[in-house]
């Protein structure tokens, strides 16, 4: 709480206070949720992975930034997620100016943006934070929040315990504060700032109101990601690229080798084209430590600061694109090591997209037939428990991509949908089958399809090969042209979108 200024404070010295206050630069003024915060107001609109053609209705998002140096802003990258229009309203003054993505990392859940007007005064007054390292256990931190009238609201929370948890997609973890508090809902409160000693130690992720527990993106993660933004091209964070088991169990230890040894956790699976895969990782190896840092059975390592952390630290939060490290691991019963060169596989350079933002589907449509690459969103549009709702097929496909990757596919193309039109008469029912080959031209991706389509037979048909029933269609190559104008004039305004 600020105190009251005592009546007997000249008016002099007043004046000479607000001067003082005036000519002092903003970097060297005290951070505060009304000096160092943004509100950022963002429309999103996101694409229809049904009806690929289409995009829903604009919704608004609204949340809180923190201000950085060099008139950049740090947000959590699910604020701007499918953004169409970005723009930064003073915390006081409620003046606004656009901006601009200056780098994203859906991964790490991270955006930074900055005025799309250099000259922009917005800024100006504010005071930019600097970041905090040091989070530990039983620590004290502070959220931030900011009143619609401008009126700081600050939050006392304490860290629980430091761990490897999910941010924000399915499949992704990095470094978390859990914290205990109990936090009051603003309206800018979709992404919080998080405060220890005056500087920014983490963003907001969740709160569980019934339990009063939070987990928060760490700073030694919004260090790396701005670092790697510092050089004007982003990299992101590396992928070692394996599936894991734990090793508790003793038959499984058995199974893989390790009876007489201490601790290891058990590949699963090495993924197509991954760092572990190019390093000669194999299924079946047992990791027992990297870069010296011994594996227990449960996958953990001891950090010197945190305690026992998932060892996805290693590679995700204790390394970077390029780096080398040392992985220790037992393979048909003997002692091994490989240098495993780390690197990033990004979401279009898998097989199956496992997720799509900021841009729509791939697909194409020819006579009322749609044809899709297939992504995990896709899939994820058939609502909660996707996994048994969703086309068996095609989850199959998704959960197990390597006999596809093998036949050196780039991505896997399937006929979604079938419209009612003069050119698919008898093929109404078809769906959710994979594509493999159109008029004898193998189809790797959706341009392959694309450019098969503008080479009929001598007899003006297309040739459709499918993996399952049935097998083989024909379709007439003039009759779809002339459905594809009819659908162009009723409302599916873009019959492909190759990239």
């Amino acid at each position: 709480m600020i105190a009251r200024i005592p009546r007997l404070l000249t008016l002099t010295a007043a004046v000479g206070a607000a001067l003082l206050i005036a000519q002092t630069p903003a970097s060297a003024q005290e951070a505060s949720p009304e000096k160092s915060l943004i509100r950022v107001n963002a429309t999103l609109q996101s694409y229809n992975f049904v009806r690929p053609w289409e995009k829903g209705a604009p919704t608004p998002r609204r949340g809180l930034g923190a201000l950085l140096e060099g008139k950049r802003v740090l947000v959590t990258a699910e604020l701007i997620v499918n953004s169409t229009y970005i723009e930064l309203e003073h915390p006081s003054t409620g003046a606004k100016t656009p901006a601009e993505i200056v780098a994203r990392d859906y991964e790490a859940n991270l955006a930074l943006l900055a005025p799309i007007d250099p000259k922009a005064t917005v800024l100006d007054d504010l005071v930019p934070l600097k970041l905090n390292l040091g989070t530990k256990a039983k620590d004290k931190l502070q959220v931030w929040q900011i009143e619609d009238n401008g009126d700081a609201v600050t939050t006392d929370v304490e860290v629980l315990r430091v761990a490897v948890n999910r941010y924000f997609l399915d499949g992704t973890v990095f470094l978390v504060y859990q914290v205990v508090g109990s936090l009051q809902a603003r309206a800018n409160s979709f992404t919080l700032p998080v405060i220890k000693d005056g500087k920014l130690a983490g963003m907001l992720l969740s709160y569980n109101s019934k339990e009063q527990t939070s987990h928060i993106l760490a700073a030694p993660i919004i260090e790396a990601f701005l670092n790697d933004v510092s050089d004007g091209e982003y990299t992101g964070f590396p992928n070692l690229g394996i599936a894991i088991e734990q090793t508790l169990d003793e038959q499984l230890r058995r199974f893989a080798g390790i009876e007489g040894v201490e601790g290891g956790v058990f590949v699963r699976q090495v993924g197509h084209g991954s760092s572990a895969e190019k390093a000669g990782l194999k299924e079946g190896d047992v990791i027992l430590a990297v870069n010296g840092n011994a594996i227990d059975s449960r996958g953990n390592y001891v950090h010197p600061d945190y305690g026992k952390l998932n060892f996805s630290h290693l590679v995700r939060g204790g390394a970077k694109v390029g780096d080398t490290i040392k992985v220790d691991l037992v393979r048909d019963r003997k002692p091994m090591s490989l240098e495993v060169k780390l690197e990033r596989k990004n979401p279009e350079d898998h097989l199956i997209a496992p997720y799509m933002f900021d841009r729509g589907p791939r697909y194409l449509i020819t006579g009322g037939m749609i044809f899709q690459e297939l992504s995990t969103p896709y899939l994820e549009s058939w609502g909660e428990n996707w996994e048994t709702r969703a086309p068996f097929k095609l989850v199959h496909a998704q959960a197990l991509p390597e006999k596809y990757e093998e036949e050196g596919r780039d991505k896997l193309v399937f006929l979604s949908q079938v419209l009612r039109t003069p050119s698919t008469i008898g093929y109404e029912d078809l769906g959710f089958i994979v594509v493999n080959q159109v008029n004898g031209k193998k189809i790797n991706n959706i341009a392959d399809l694309s450019a098969a389509l503008r080479q009929p037979n001598g007899q003006g048909l297309h040739k459709i090969e499918f993996e399952g029933y049935p097998n083989v269609i024909y379709i007439d190559d003039r009759v779809s042209q002339i459905v594809n104008q009819q659908l162009i004039q009723y409302g599916i305004n873009q019959l492909e979108r190759l990239d």
